[in-house]
């Protein structure tokens, strides 16, 4: 059962922000969890949510705030190796191992990159995600590897996240699609919603339903008809974007379990892959992260080498083409 509390604001309160004056009436709990409270809309005047922690309080307002009921447990520390590519105060940049997933979910709720970051990082990773994605600005599917930049404080996860809402962050994916697409290069657009027939899945939506999505590809090389290495440049993030947008051309990632598969003509190509355990998962790397660091202004950009799953797909291309 949810616990509700209620405050009345009174002469002293006037032009305090909202969460300064819940925080201040609320000493037990902290500003930052109130902040997000607010922000997820547990707070109401006048049965009007408010979901801004800078609104300006007024005299004899009566705000009503809900505490939720507590959620799954707060994510635990957990050490594993991670490949870190920058680090400082405000940030971090890993290189992403595939069949790593990056927050606690159903059925994943440890061993994943944020138990990772919470024992890396002692503690200094930001909150404005919530208890159990601490610190992510951005994700990467389990089974995609390559670069994610996680916020250790939250002035850095506003300010990277500010950078991604106006697509001002440089992600580049390489990737190997069954086929070769007939133009060298191009843009695929189309919204990308729930699937309405598989809840678990994604797909092309109609243009009022899902959120809007923009890919640009450029194949930089291809075996025959049998299969193409593309550059993904993300200008939108959405669920398992490049996964769906390339499945819709006609050409999904060699490996993906989800959105295609290798076609008839490829598929006694495809199982000679499955038997030699040559790749298990999309062929799909995130190999540049490029962004402008949240303190110091300063253009951060990162390569990431491909990991040896995929460079063995492309030499056994090279052989079987």
């Amino acid at each position: 059962m949810k616990n509700i509390e209620k405050l009345i604001a009174n002469s002293q309160d006037i032009g305090k922000r909202l969460d300064f004056f819940l925080s201040s009436n609320l000493p037990k709990i902290s500003r930052n969890k109130i902040k997000r409270l607010i922000i997820n809309g547990f707070v109401n005047k006048k049965n009007t949510k408010i979901t801004d922690p800078d609104h300006t309080v007024s005299i004899n307002e009566i705000y009503t705030i809900i505490f939720p009921d507590p959620g799954p447990a707060i994510p635990q520390p957990q050490k594993m190796n991670l490949e870190v590519f920058f680090e400082d105060k405000d940030l971090i940049v890993i290189n992403k191992p595939a069949g790593l997933v990056v927050h606690p979910a159903p059925g994943n709720n440890n061993f994943t990159l944020v138990n990772a970051l919470i024992a890396h990082c002692e503690g200094t990773l930001s909150g404005v995600g919530g208890i159990k994605r601490p610190g992510i600005v951005h994700r990467l599917d389990k089974d995609t590897s390559g670069l994610i930049v996680a916020a250790k404080n939250d002035f850095s996860h506003v300010k990277l996240s500010y950078q991604f809402s106006q697509k001002l962050i440089q992600r580049i994916y390489f990737g190997i699609v069954w086929g070769y697409p007939t133009k060298n290069s191009g843009k695929i657009e189309g919204n990308i919603g729930r699937d309405p027939k598989n809840r678990k899945k994604m797909a092309l939506v109609a243009p009022n339903k899902g959120k809007a999505a923009l890919t640009k590809y450029e194949v930089s090389k291809n075996y025959g008809t049998l299969a193409s290495e593309l550059f993904f440049t993300l200008l939108s993030g959405r669920t398992h974007q490049i996964r769906v947008h390339s499945s819709s051309e006609g050409h999904s990632l060699v490996g993906d379990k989800t959105y295609g598969g290798p076609g008839k003509t490829n598929r006694e190509i495809f199982q000679k892959i499955i038997y030699n355990n040559i790749i298990n998962r999309q062929a799909l790397h995130a190999q540049t992260l490029g962004f402008i660091h949240p303190v110091t202004g300063k253009k951060l950009k990162f390569e990431s080498n491909l990991p040896n799953d995929i460079n063995n797909l492309r030499k056994f291309f090279s052989k079987n083409q």
